[in-house]
């Protein structure tokens, strides 16, 4: 096989076949540019999935993808050294917010998080954390940032709720006192404000991703308003049931964002749909490239 046929071979495997000449022309080899957008068809080929799996070649970025944990316009991901670490803290982040949301639901009568503890310890908190350092890596600010300091809450709720071992509660007035329950209202709080902050960076990006923060925001809210006016004694516990009932929906959409960047097509037999909003960039250009069909 002579190098310029060895080449079209390794471009046809990356972005599909390679348009077959009419009989009019030169039988000359095709000699492809190889500029930025034929950079961005290999990296969408290669990976084969979500919106990454059908990016126009004419655009000079990958459209914004949950399962990247990237709610923004990004480089393109062909050639790198990492692998996605995205998968890993939103799984981390989905089992540890199921258990504590199921408990807060009341679920199986369950009047005591403490089985959370180890699941904030080890796979909510470390493993979180460690997602979002290598998100750092791989070039993702939001990314890192989200991870980490839901890592960092893990950890911090932990440290809170450990039995008889950092005795934060206690030092509070118990965990049924007023001081505590305030403080845990201020502490929630604080990461409804966080979470907000988060949201806005996903206006721009799909539904599945800003549903995850968007339910998580409502759970942090109700929360903290449960502790808040819970009277002193204990959380108002209907407000906690429906917080508990969003975190339930936020784990859920944690782990359908996981799916979604894990599954691709040399593992799966269907790709998620992540639902682009109209206002996006994707929308936006699926809307134009319908009115040029139209017109």
């Amino acid at each position: 096989m002579s190098a310029p046929e060895t080449h079209n071979g390794a471009l046809e495997k990356d972005v599909g076949e390679i348009a077959p000449q009419h009989s009019g022309e030169t039988s000359a080899p095709i000699q492809p540019q190889l500029t930025h957008e034929h950079d961005v068809a290999r990296a969408a080929a290669r990976f084969g999935y979500g919106p990454l799996a059908h990016v126009n070649t004419a655009e000079a970025q990958l459209r914004p993808f949950g399962g990247e944990f990237q709610p923004g316009l990004y480089k393109p991901v062909e050639g790198r050294k990492f692998g996605n670490p995205a998968p890993l803290g939103l799984c981390a982040f989905a089992l540890t917010t199921f258990v504590l949301s199921a408990i807060n639901m009341g679920a199986a009568d369950i009047t005591e998080p403490n089985i959370v503890v180890a699941l904030a310890f080890g796979y909510g908190g470390l493993v979180q954390l460690l997602a979002g350092m290598w998100e750092m890596a791989v070039g993702n600010t939001f990314g890192a940032t989200a991870l980490s300091s839901y890592g960092g809450f893990w950890l911090s709720f932990a440290i809170v709720l450990t039995p008889g071992g950092f005795e934060i509660a206690s030092s509070l007035g118990g965990a049924s006192s007023e001081n505590f329950n305030y403080s845990f209202g201020l502490f929630l709080m604080g990461w409804f404000i966080f979470t907000t902050i988060l949201l806005f960076c996903t206006l721009k990006s799909t539904v599945a991703f800003f549903s995850l923060f968007f339910f998580l925001d409502l759970t942090f809210l109700l929360l903290g308003i449960a502790y808040l006016q819970g009277g002193g004694t204990a959380a108002n516990a209907k407000i906690a049931k429906a917080g508990g009932l969003f975190g339930l929906l936020a784990a859920f959409a944690a782990w359908y964002n996981a799916l979604a960047g894990i599954a691709d097509n040399s593992n799966s037999f269907f790709i998620l749909p992540v639902i682009h909003f109209p206002w996006s960039a994707t929308g936006r250009s699926r809307r134009d490239k319908t009115d040029r069909d139209m017109a």
